[in-house]
């Protein structure tokens, strides 16, 4: 199938003398998950992981992932005709290095320049030019040869009321006009759906658990603009927006607007997300501040509301996720139970909950060997059948009109070896040494990564991920610009100072290929500790409730300081959601929240 689809590119390629051929994992708002209409990647190559990059020539292919997918990618692609090229590795070329090397001078790069960023694009077309070479950048050749490709999604919009989002339209448009004053712009283009659904105070459903609807916005001094499909707005979203001054507009009039905006205007985009055919429409007159979005920022630092129905949300996911594990502990052994079996149960605890609104990314369910990818998504034919042994790591969050949640618990289901104590214990023992942190303003997560990794450094170990990530409100569950990571700020550009009000994950983990994998991630919210004449102090407050497994713990493996943390956080997670439980699994819960 995937040979059959190449050739079919290279039959369309060849027809307009195209060489090289790149196609990215976007959309055309720079998302990191896409629709199934954007999955052209996936149909082209067979790899299903969320972040990869293919690049076809007329002879090779090649698929660049991160760590995360490595694993999954051996196994998805086809031997002998895609190449897995693994980023960040030694030895290994970059995409954009690749490309250089294989397009022949004179010759044709392309590439959709919908799906590809502007930043990205004029890096290309610098590329082409250096070697006299043609850019293709105005078609889409995947959609050319994909037969009966998904439709774009079009789900209803609905309005998050200010009692969720905690302050008004009006407000975000004062603060953002505000910053495009300070940088003397006078437009101020936006195309991430996340920053658009956060800055109208609206939330839809065109991307699988990412509740954003596909749109582009406009603002002005004077107005704003929402560039989105009518059909999918009904009236009272349509009076919301007469309401407070939101201009709509059909979604593809983007581009023409952006042909017509006057010569000598000041336009604020951030070219690592705005897509390259929209940079490419304006005049040649027009001036371009390239830098990240205001709004990008504004929605890290999560309002007072925010924060208190944040804590709530997790409230509810923290009694949905024990009364799960409650049920696999009681019932592992005893009954039929697999991978999905698991999955679908803890996903009817968080339906229960009040104000659910969908889960926040696909349920990773992955026993054994299994949880050594990342990112594994059990299948029909791949859905392992739990035994009374070993682990069952369990990656899962839920969207509330209250926020978003995202945790994961590695579960023992029986009998366990040393090694897999040991290494239980150490990423235990990693998870909390970052939230216990304090540290002075001014620290960017790069600063703090070695507290998670430090424990698992000592053991001549590593992941090859972040260590953490932001949060979005009822939004996506990946957001920036706050993470942990060590890499320095140079080579990560989302690295960012850590402020009051930014939630981050903290999800140390260990994975041996063929073996297990094992991950602990709580949420932790970045508060001010005392000011004195050294700084203001920061610290984190763990805002995830729900027990980690002392059946796998090993407390002479931790020192009694880390003890303490573990005592002290099973305590906080008893207070909050016992009161919520029934009395045979409250029960429970104090035995799996004992003092150790």
């Amino acid at each position: 199938m995937t040979v059959d689809r190449l050739e079919a590119l290279r039959a369309e390629m060849r027809m307009r003398g195209i060489d090289v051929y790149l196609v990215p994992a976007s959309d055309f708002h720079g998302s990191e998950y896409v629709g199934d209409y954007f999955k052209a990647r996936e149909y082209l190559t067979g790899f299903s992981g969320s972040a990869g990059t293919a690049v076809i020539t007329l002879t090779e292919a090649g698929l660049w992932t991160d760590g995360r997918y490595f694993i999954q990618a051996e196994r998805q692609l086809q031997a002998g005709h895609v190449t897995l090229y693994k980023m960040g590795e030694e030895g290994v070329p970059s995409v954009e290095e690749y490309v250089e090397r294989k397009l022949p001078a004179g010759g044709c790069l392309g590439f959709d320049g919908r799906v590809v960023s502007a930043g990205a694009g004029e890096a290309y077309a610098k590329l082409a030019s250096e070697k006299q070479c043609r850019l293709a950048a105005t078609e889409d050749l995947a959609g050319i040869i994909w037969k009966n490709r998904p439709r774009l999604q079009q789900k209803p919009v609905f309005v998050l009321e200010e009692k969720y989002a905690g302050e008004s339209v009006e407000s975000k448009l004062n603060r953002v006009r505000k910053k495009m004053r300070e940088k003397q712009a006078d437009v101020h283009i936006l195309t991430s759906l996340y920053d658009i659904a956060w800055l109208f105070n609206i939330r839809g459903g065109d991307i699988a658990h990412v509740p954003v609807a596909m749109s582009f916005a406009s603002v002005t001094m004077e107005e704003s603009y929402w560039f989105v499909n009518e059909e999918v707005l009904g009236e009272e979203v349509q009076a919301y927006c007469r309401e407070h001054d939101i201009s709509l507009k059909p979604y593809w009039d983007i581009y023409d607007y952006a042909e017509h905006i006057a010569e000598e205007t000041r336009v604020l985009l951030d070219k690592g997300a705005v897509n390259y055919r929209i940079v490419s429409s304006l005049r040649a007159g027009v001036s371009v501040l390239s830098d990240k979005n205001p709004t990008e920022q504004m929605k890290a630092v999560k309002n007072q509301t925010e924060l208190s129905n944040i804590r709530m949300a997790h409230v509810k996911d923290g009694v949905a996720f024990t009364k799960f594990m409650y049920w696999l502990k009681t019932n592992i052994g005893r009954e039929m139970l697999t991978e999905r079996s698991a999955s679908d149960y803890l996903e009817t605890c968080r339906r229960a909950q009040e104000n659910f609104v969908d889960l926040s990314f696909d349920t990773i369910s992955a026993y054994g060997a299994n949880a050594a990818m990342m990112h594994y998504t059990a299948t029909e034919e791949t859905d392992a059948r739990l035994k009374p042994q070993g682990f069952l790591l369990v990656d899962s969050g839920g969207h509330y009109l209250e926020g978003s949640t995202d945790i994961t618990r590695t579960i023992a289901l029986g009998a366990l070896s040393k090694e897999e104590k040991l290494y239980f214990t150490t990423v235990c023992r990693a998870n909390l040494n970052l939230a216990a942190a304090k540290f002075l303003y001014g620290c960017r997560g790069s600063n703090l990564d070695i507290l998670a990794r430090g424990p698992l450094w000592n053991l001549g170990l590593d992941y090859k991920c972040g260590t953490g990530h932001g949060i979005g409100y009822l939004l996506n569950v990946h957001e920036g610009p706050n993470n942990f990571r060590w890499r320095t700020a140079s080579e990560n550009s989302g690295d960012c100072i850590l402020e009051e009000g930014m939630v981050t994950t903290d999800e140390p983990g260990v994975y041996l290929e063929g073996r297990f994998g094992i991950r602990t991630e709580n949420e932790l919210l970045c508060k001010k500790a005392e000011k004195n004449a050294y700084g203001q102090f920061m610290e984190f407050e763990t805002i995830t409730y729900a027990p980690i497994d002392l059946d796998a713990v090993v407390p002479e493996q931790m020192t009694q300081t880390e003890r303490g943390l573990l005592n002290d956080y099973h305590k906080m997670v008893y207070e909050k959601i016992s009161p919520y439980l029934e009395p045979q699994v409250k029960e429970w819960l104090k035995v799996y929240t004992r003092e150790i």
